[in-house]
């Protein structure tokens, strides 16, 4: 679960395709404790009661809860942004993993200030006219609550043409939350083709082992949480293989430390 004191977990949404139950059961499969709840497992829309019960499936299962999303906050108002933070305060999520617009983000902030709870601005590539790069989240939060920093997806920020590890460093203590994965052909010209071009951690392109290393020299304390977006009727062969190689990272990394 951890190694180099790097905290490695799952997204949920890597299990999309099955019932929360089965998502407990393989998270465990994976031997990590540490899950990131999509709302494909627990809707945004629940009732308190089903909130409730849904966490004590969780936690009897010995999974601990680090966060939840991606959720989509698109409407600068009160009474949408509160009704995501009362459903993230009822089931304990420390952290929002989220996909605001730029309009929203004072509001956003007032209310991680009332709530205590994290927002980590999700990186989704080129497609994405709010929030592409890590570098577009650093820039929109720099004078922002500490609490307001980002999730940088290595995939899409990869597609970008960011420097992963030069990211990590301008974040910080602003990287709040990491989704890792693993692309093939990060770099063609063709956004749609480097994305389609996800395979297991450690087959790809990505410097895996580079990226570890930059999260252990700045004291990383959040969870690197691997977001499987391939073979979604059955992930759970890839996703051994991935956190086989990445825990062999961290492995060296911690042993080369010594």
């Amino acid at each position: 679960m951890r190694g180099a004191d790097i905290k490695l977990g799952v997204a949920s949404y890597s299990f999309r395709k099955f019932p929360r139950a089965q998502a407990i059961s393989m998270t465990k499969e994976l031997g990590t404790p540490y899950l990131n709840v999509k709302d494909v497992h627990l809707p945004l829309d629940s009732t308190p009661e089903q909130i409730d019960a849904a966490v004590k499936e969780f936690h009897d299962a010995g999974i601990i809860l680090v966060g939840c999303g991606t959720v989509t906050f698109n409407k600068d108002d009160d009474a949408d942004i509160r009704q995501k933070f009362e459903y993230a305060k009822r089931a304990g999520f420390p952290l929002i993993v989220s996909a605001p617009t730029h309009a929203v983000l004072p509001r956003l902030e007032k209310f991680v200030k009332e709530y205590d709870i994290k927002i980590a601005i999700h990186d989704h590539g080129p497609e994405d006219k709010n929030f592409p790069t890590p570098q577009s989240v650093l820039e929109a939060v720099k004078d922002m609550d500490p609490r307001m920093g980002l999730c940088m997806d290595i995939g899409h920020a990869a597609r970008t043409g960011a420097d992963l590890v030069a990211s990590i460093q301008q974040a910080g203590p602003r990287l709040l939350d990491m989704h890792a994965k693993d692309l093939a052909d990060p770099h063609n010209s063709d956004w749609k083709a480097a994305r389609d071009s996800q395979v297991d951690v450690g087959e790809g392109k990505l410097p895996i082992r580079q990226i570890f290393a930059e999260l252990v020299r700045i004291k990383y304390n959040g969870c690197v949480n691997l977001e499987y977006e391939i073979h979604p009727d059955d992930p759970l062969p890839g996703m051994k293989k991935s956190f086989a190689y990445m825990r062999g990272v961290l492995g060296q990394l911690k042993t080369s430390a010594a």
